[in-house]
């Protein structure tokens, strides 16, 4: 009898509890808002990975995750407002600033190298045949100074030529000696030659050809008892100061090239220092293969720390045109 009495207990419990549990689930179903804690009010129920998943009631989303509420106060009334999550904001670094209407500066940020200056490139040659007898320059790269003996070249029309000023001087003409250093001179012998001859008396065997500039020595093509010509290429000068920095501008960069009178640069060479060059020219082609437009800066080299083919970073400023919409 008192288990009877016991288990009528227990149903009436269960009953009891089964009707809580639906009265508080027919009031979270209702199609209306319900509120959170009495302060927050739920809008409806999202899926937390298909935020197009929603119901008006929680349970599961179709991957059996928990659906999370949505409360009015995390949307917006005013259509087309995006709203992120403070959390989301403070963990990526979110900023918001306000678009104006400002200058807005460009740059254009390139490679670059240090080339000779090709404008003072000196090609050394001679103007007579004959054979080269002593070579003070020995290897490419071998520094030169304006004056410095290059290498002397004994040569039969230099001699002769010599012969026929001393014999003008001898026989007191001087319009004959004239022309007879005048003929020196365009046979290339240097101006001092004939002053030489009228101290000495004597014609001198071989004649020393020198540097008319200074810079380094770019090609050396003879040797000591070579034979040379007119037309044999010898040795040539380049000079080092300035020099050349060549950079190369993205095609679709070229017409911001107009009006860029200087340029910035960085090499990895010379860490911590910044160089200031001009824009010497800008080439009128674009490159066929690589589609960049090459421009030519210029850039004192007093020190000589800047040397060919050392590569670098050029940063030049575009001049802003108008006013642009900008944050």
């Amino acid at each position: 009898m008192n288990n009877k009495i016991l288990l009528v207990i227990i149903a009436a419990l269960v009953s009891w509890i089964a009707w809580l549990y639906l009265t508080d689930s027919s009031v979270d179903a209702g199609s209306g808002p319900v509120s959170d804690a009495g302060t927050r009010e739920v809008l409806y129920w999202r899926a937390p990975m298909d935020p197009n998943y929603r119901r008006n009631e929680p349970g599961k989303s179709p991957m059996g995750m928990d659906l999370v509420p949505v409360y009015a106060d995390e949307v917006d009334a005013q259509p087309g407002v995006v709203r992120i999550d403070p959390t989301v904001v403070n963990n990526l670094g979110v900023r918001t600033a306000h678009a104006v209407r400002t200058e807005l500066p460009r740059e254009i940020n390139t490679l670059a190298y240090v080339a000779y200056d090709e404008k003072q490139i000196m090609q050394v040659n001679t103007r007579v045949d004959g054979w080269v007898e002593q070579l003070w320059v020995k290897a490419k790269g071998d520094p030169v100074t304006k004056g410095m003996p290059l290498f002397a070249i004994y040569s039969p029309a230099l001699v002769a030529a010599q012969e026929e000023y001393l014999a003008a001087l001898q026989f007191e003409a001087p319009a004959i000696a004239e022309a007879s250093a005048n003929r020196l001179l365009a046979l290339g012998a240097d101006p001092g030659l004939a002053k030489r001859i009228r101290e000495t008396g004597e014609p001198e065997r071989a004649v020393i050809i020198r540097a008319e500039g200074a810079g380094v020595v770019l090609d050396l093509a003879i040797r000591e008892g070579a034979f040379v010509t007119p037309g044999t290429r010898i040795l040539s000068i380049a000079g080092t100061n300035p020099v050349w920095v060549q950079t190369e501008v993205f095609e679709k960069q070229a017409a911001w090239v107009k009006g860029i009178e200087s340029a910035t640069l960085f090499f990895d060479a010379l860490p911590g220092r910044r160089f200031q060059a001009a824009v010497d020219y800008v080439y009128p082609d674009i490159e066929l293969v690589t589609r960049t437009l090459k421009v030519r800066l210029k850039l004192d080299n007093t020190d000589g720390l800047l040397r060919p083919n050392m590569f670098g970073r050029a940063v030049m400023e575009v001049p802003v045109s108008a006013p642009t919409l900008n944050v």
